[in-house]
């Protein structure tokens, strides 16, 4: 697995479809991932420390992870298939690991909340980016 950063988030309110880019933390590969105008807003607010009043979906999933005593170890986009991204969300709870299947931009959504690592798996990365080799 290869750690990464969010790089940008492009918010464009007439469309549909947002991007946010991931970089790799000691490297040069990024990469784009199209996601939805919620998460990407999401995302934006977790990355600007924004709250609201009340809790919204992301919000809300990261409060029922901490009441059941659990925590977000890491995110891992793990494969992709037919141009889309597919990601795990890593939970340890009292003595155990648990992976949970989430869509990349809601599991990026919930690491930015806490500054969870992001990790894309090598396959993925040297998918859309090559291998890196001869950089």
């Amino acid at each position: 697995m290869v750690l990464m950063e969010l790089s940008k988030i492009l918010i464009t309110e007439t469309s549909d479809h947002q991007i946010i880019v991931l970089k790799e933390k000691d490297g040069q590969r990024s990469f784009p991932i199209v996601i939805g105008i919620n998460e990407a807003w999401a995302i934006d607010r977790a990355v600007k420390g924004i709250t609201t009043p009340r809790p919204l979906t992301h919000d809300l999933i990261h409060n029922v992870i901490e009441g059941l005593n659990a925590g977000v170890v890491k995110v891992v986009i793990n494969d992709l298939k037919n141009n889309t991204f597919y990601a795990k969300i890593v939970l340890q709870g009292n003595s155990a690991l648990v992976e949970i299947d989430s869509r990349p931009s809601d599991a990026i959504a919930l690491a930015m909340q806490k500054n969870t690592p992001i990790f894309v798996e090598k396959k993925v990365l040297e998918e859309v980016c090559g291998s890196g080799d001869n950089l």
